[in-house]
């Protein structure tokens, strides 16, 4: 009766190891998938977040075409600032929102034309999905019917910040890369930035001081090569009015 016993003894130890090896699996395979489904859940809420502020930076284009200021000033967060051109920075909605009307009074007007396409983006979200930096190229068209016309062309460097779930534009800097006349076209014309207004005095300077066309500088990327991993250091040409030396 021994043998019996001790053999029955030995294969109940093996099933239960087997089990006990079956169960340890079972266990990392659910932790792995878990962890693996966390991973897209946090995904999922990037590309949301992304597509959030890409809707952001669209209305902000919207309401500016038609100058309606008061719209464009409640999409910045509450200590936001915004920063056009060499005009300095201006802190705060109350303030951006005053500062808006340097650019004409509010509301869409008859004859007038203020587009302000926002293109080109690249957006970063970090980590935590708290704050983002994103990139925009912008196209410009001014004009006042049988008068004038201008073209425009710049580039952002912006900053938003998740407040209570919804996306706000935290600091907008847009940086003047050209305006032109209409009819002379870029290449006959290139018309200078406006500086800092006595009208509506801005919070700070500008944050940088620099020259749109003729001029040729190249805003900072917030953001490395995308292939390279590298920072992408940018050699500002040469410009004498700046007193930038080759």
């Amino acid at each position: 009766m021994r043998a019996p016993i001790l053999l029955a003894a030995a294969l109940a130890g093996a099933l239960a190891g087997a089990l006990g090896l079956a169960g340890h699996a079972a266990a990392a395979d659910a932790g792995s998938l878990e962890a693996r489904l966390g991973e897209y859940r946090q995904r999922v809420e990037l590309l949301k977040d992304k597509d959030a502020i890409e809707n952001l930076q669209a209305a902000y284009g919207f309401y500016v075409d038609k100058a309606l200021w008061g719209e464009v000033a409640d999409l910045f967060a509450g200590d936001g600032s915004f920063e056009y051109g060499q005009m300095g920075v201006y802190v705060s909605k109350p303030h951006i929102r005053r500062a808006l009307l340097l650019f004409g009074k509010e509301g869409p007007e008859p004859g007038k034309l203020n587009n302000s396409m926002q293109l080109q983006s690249v957006i970063h979200v970090a980590p935590d999905g708290h704050t983002a930096k994103a990139r925009w190229q912008s196209i410009v068209m001014l004009g006042s019917a049988n008068a004038s016309g201008q073209w425009g062309l710049g580039v952002y460097e912006n900053e938003y910040v998740k407040e209570g779930g919804i996306w706000k534009i935290a600091r907008l800097h847009y940086y003047v890369t050209a305006v032109t006349d209409y009819d002379l076209g870029w290449g006959k014309s290139a018309i200078p930035m406006q500086g800092q207004s006595g009208a509506v005095p801005p919070d700070r300077p500008p944050t940088e001081i620099y020259r749109s066309y003729p001029g040729a500088y190249v805003p900072p990327f917030d953001y490395p090569h995308p292939v390279t991993g590298e920072p992408i250091t940018i050699p500002q040409p040469p410009d004498s009015v700046m007193g930038r030396k080759p």
